[in-house]
């Protein structure tokens, strides 16, 4: 899908495309629409790179406790 947003209401905004994206993207996470690697993609960001503009903001990361004994499986499968 493909939204258009007008030159008009992006100079109107003061601030570019690209922080309109970021702006979405992390509204959407915070609500939990959209899971991190998600959220990432519509930034147009790597996830490291959205977890930094995450962390400049006081943003935390949603991480449960199922994820991370999930986590801990995969690391104990590895070795």
């Amino acid at each position: 899908m493909t939204v258009e947003i007008s030159d008009q209401i992006i100079n109107q905004s003061g601030v570019s495309g690209k922080e309109i994206l970021l702006r979405a993207a992390i509204a959407l996470f915070q609500e939990e629409r959209l899971t991190l690697g998600q959220a990432s993609q519509l930034a147009g960001l790597h996830q490291f790179e959205f977890q930094k503009e995450l962390a400049a903001r006081n943003i935390p990361i949603h991480y449960t406790e199922e994820q991370f004994h999930n986590d801990l499986r995969t690391i104990a499968s590895i070795k």
